[in-house]
């Protein structure tokens, strides 16, 4: 089974305000993400939220962390539900290609320009826990080296959503 876990809980500071309320076509992006990732698993979570509508995660083992904090609250999770597998994304990736999990499979994988959105294992909670707890580096590029990631690079780049004029060059592309 796949979780899906959209990751929400950074300050959207490059924004300006709370991103994953930002309206795109109508929709907010949190509720663009969760949809998107419930095509492709079995259940989705919002992490780093408390309100949201999905199931709501706390960041682990403590808020701040970045993403790294998320997928360590989401792969926590997966373990102790019993998926074996976890598909993540940023609240700000809008688009995602509708061949998903044929790129990022077998797990563990991640798109090369996001690496954010990635499937892994729910067993790779052990070396993020390390990574966390340790001194070096904390990214999702030092995770994925960790446990093997492959870096898959899609025909086409996902929308990412930094800044407003990112999401108002996306409304423009998409005609909205």
């Amino acid at each position: 089974m796949i979780l899906g876990a959209v990751l929400a809980g950074g300050g959207s500071t490059r924004f300006g305000s709370d991103k994953a309320l930002a309206l795109l076509d109508g929709r907010t992006l949190l509720a663009r993400a969760t949809d998107t990732l419930a095509v492709f698993t079995d259940t989705v979570v919002v992490v780093g939220r408390t309100i949201a509508s999905a199931a709501c995660l706390p960041d682990w083992p403590e808020p701040g962390l970045g993403p790294l904090g998320g997928i360590a609250a989401a792969l926590r999770h997966a373990g102790l539900n019993g998926f074996d597998q976890v598909l993540t994304c940023g609240v700000d990736s809008a688009q995602l290609p509708d061949n998903l999990l044929a790129l990022l499979g077998p797990a563990p994988a991640y798109l090369a320009d996001q690496p954010v959105i990635g499937l892994w294992p729910a067993d790779a909670l052990p070396a993020i826990a390390a990574i966390l707890a340790g001194q070096g580096r904390h990214s999702m590029r030092a995770f994925a080296d960790a446990i093997g990631a492959r870096a898959v690079h899609p025909p086409s780049l996902s929308a990412n959503i930094n800044t407003p004029a990112d999401l108002a060059a996306l409304e423009h592309r998409n005609g909205l």
